[in-house]
């Protein structure tokens, strides 16, 4: 088991990376966006490239951060009825969820996509308006994403697995998904409140 557990670890780090490369990405297409409105009411000068760049970089975000997503355990749960289940329920109905919801999905979108990046490529399609961008990289971004969603789900699944044969922890509690800082301030939180108990 430690062997996959590595394996998952590096699945987390390689999505860790990509999740705060995405955070960038949201400043870089908040600043195209804003540096684009000004430009577009104070000269009356507009640029479809521009326009388009954001969409691309939206998608990017969206789609590339997909797998950090699942890493952080962000993505919406029915909280009033997982909380009444226990640990090794949830993680079971985690299991599920990923080898029967999860993996087909990525993997039909990854099959289903696929063909439409090579196309595009080879072709060199163009954005059908003026002035408009090359369409590979977007579509480049929807099996990447998807491909990167899937490799985290297979890393959660060897947590869940982990922790169902008693090898790891629970990776639904609350503090495995936490953030180093976050762990950092609860840390922070217990000592101050030790202080001021001892006054």
């Amino acid at each position: 088991m430690s062997y996959f557990l590595k394996l998952s670890s590096g699945i987390d780090r390689l999505n860790q990376a990509v999740g705060k490369f995405t955070t960038w990405l949201i400043l870089i297409v908040t600043l195209v966006s804003a540096g684009n409105a000004i430009v577009r009411k104070a000269f009356n000068v507009s640029s479809n490239g521009l326009l388009e760049i954001q969409w691309y970089l939206f998608a990017a975000v969206f789609l590339l951060g997909a797998g950090y997503g699942l890493l952080k355990n962000s993505h919406v749960r029915i909280d009033f009825i997982s909380s009444m289940l226990t640990a090794r329920t949830r993680n079971w109905i985690d299991v599920g969820g990923i080898f029967l919801a999860l993996f087909p999905f990525c993997i039909l979108c990854i099959y289903l996509s696929w063909p439409l990046f090579i196309q595009a490529y080879n072709t060199g399609e163009m954005s059908s308006n003026a002035g408009g961008l090359i369409r590979w990289p977007v579509y480049a971004l929807v099996p990447i994403g998807f491909a990167l969603l899937m490799l985290q789900g297979v890393s959660e699944l060897i947590k869940r697995l982990s922790f169902l044969i008693g090898a790891g922890e629970d990776p639904l509690s609350s503090e495995s998904t936490m953030s180093d800082e976050e762990k950092e301030m609860l840390e922070l939180e217990k000592i101050a409140q030790q202080a001021q108990g001892a006054r």
